[in-house]
């Protein structure tokens, strides 16, 4: 018995040691326990020497999930335990060495990201604000292999739940066609594939996600066909790092987070590992760029160009070519306008994860003149230049 714990518990030991009574009681609230909140007790009896109870735990989330491998073969390692010593996670003569250690893998990322739920009161700094349609927004944590649900509650995100996902072989960061990771980034579902459409690679079916997006494109990121899919029928889930760029869920959990999705609207944030902001410290950086975004609206209704112009960065980019070409234009349209009256509707303001203190702001803008009226949906990316946010791109949403 006490090799049996040693064996089972190298590896995992670190995140296994502190895993609370009270975030599994965060889990209560489902009916049925998550596979993480399982495996939690599971390994907590086997690190206490009760293998019996370790072994029941087992079967019964076996009888939830009948094809969760790593289950299979925590239950293959405490049934052999009974009759001989083990020396090694994943004792059976003919596990394969590499299957072994995806499934020790899984294991220690479920664990850590239930041990290390998000803090109490705290935000993902990306989601500073929310249009009104926007019911949820969806956050990715690629090192943790975590996907969070958070709902729009008068503006605040609010969260709801949270899953285990794969991601691409080689991590995160996309740049090439077939690199297999990942990208880094803020992207939109774009439409829904239903299971018929797919082949049973795919479960339950597919949400395409709008990758590359503008800023991807002109840094020079190329590739396509990035979604959330599930998993082939006779696979509950697939190791952290096993796709080809795409995020992946269980069938069971991506038939859960469809209700969330709305087509052309959800934001997905993707991350490398997220970062938390404090109630204070969210809201004091989500004023800021709205602070920013109003005196944007306001200098371009003020008719003194220089003035608006001084909003965009030397390095700005647009479909129409870089700053000179803008600013000329600009200037050149000014000429002839005696008023000029803007609405900004239907604002979000995402942070883009990364190195960059990059933000990307989209909204439908209601544009009146004495010579033109349009209401047009655009997006720009704002980037942080010493002190101050200048916008480095804009274009059509």
């Amino acid at each position: 018995m006490v090799l049996l714990k040693a064996v089972l518990l190298r590896g995992l030991a670190a995140a296994l040691a502190c895993t609370s009574l009270l975030a599994l009681g965060a889990q209560s609230e489902r009916a049925t326990p998550s596979p993480d909140a399982a495996l939690a007790s599971v390994f907590r009896d086997i690190e206490q020497g009760r293998l019996e109870q370790a072994l029941a735990g087992v079967d019964a989330l076996l009888a939830a999930y009948p094809n969760f491998r790593l289950a299979h073969l925590i239950r293959g390692d405490l049934l052999l335990a009974r009759t001989r010593p083990l020396h090694t996670f994943g004792s059976l003569s003919d596990a394969p060495e590499e299957k072994v250690a995806d499934l020790r893998d899984e294991a220690m990322v479920r664990l850590e990201a239930y041990r290390h739920r998000p803090p109490e009161n705290y935000l993902p700094r990306y989601l500073l604000r929310m249009e009104p349609s926007q019911r949820y927004a969806l956050v990715v944590d690629a090192r943790r292999s975590r996907l969070y649900i958070y709902e729009n509650d008068e503006g605040r995100p609010r969260f709801v739940t949270d899953y285990y996902v794969t991601q691409g072989k080689l991590g995160a960061e996309k740049m090439r066609e077939g690199d297999k990771r990942t990208p880094v980034g803020v992207y939109h579902v774009t439409a829904h594939l239903a299971r018929q459409k797919l082949s049973d690679f795919y479960g339950s079916g597919a949400f395409p996600i709008s990758y590359p997006n503008e800023w991807d494109r002109l840094n020079g990121r190329d590739g396509h066909g990035i979604w959330l899919h599930g998993t082939p029928s006779d696979t509950y889930s697939r190791p952290p790092r096993a796709s080809d760029g795409c995020v992946v869920l269980a069938n069971r959990d991506l038939e859960a987070l469809s209700p969330y999705l709305q087509i052309g609207v959800t934001p997905v944030i993707i991350s490398n590992a997220v970062e938390w902001l404090s109630l204070e410290d969210w809201t004091a950086e989500r004023d800021n760029l709205n602070r920013q975004v109003e005196n944007w609206r306001k200098d371009l209704e003020s008719l003194d160009v220089e003035r608006y112009l001084s909003h965009y960065s030397r390095s700005f980019r647009s479909a129409e070519g870089d700053f000179a070409q803008w600013a000329r234009q600009k200037r050149q349209i000014a000429s002839a306008k005696t008023s000029v009256k803007v609405e900004l509707n239907r604002l979000s303001v995402f942070r883009t994860p990364g190195r960059q203190d990059l933000v990307v702001i989209t909204f439908e803008q209601e544009y009146r003149s004495n010579t033109l009226s349009h209401v047009l949906k655009k997006r720009q990316y704002w980037q942080k230049e010493g002190r101050r946010w200048k916008i480095v791109y804009e274009g059509l949403a």
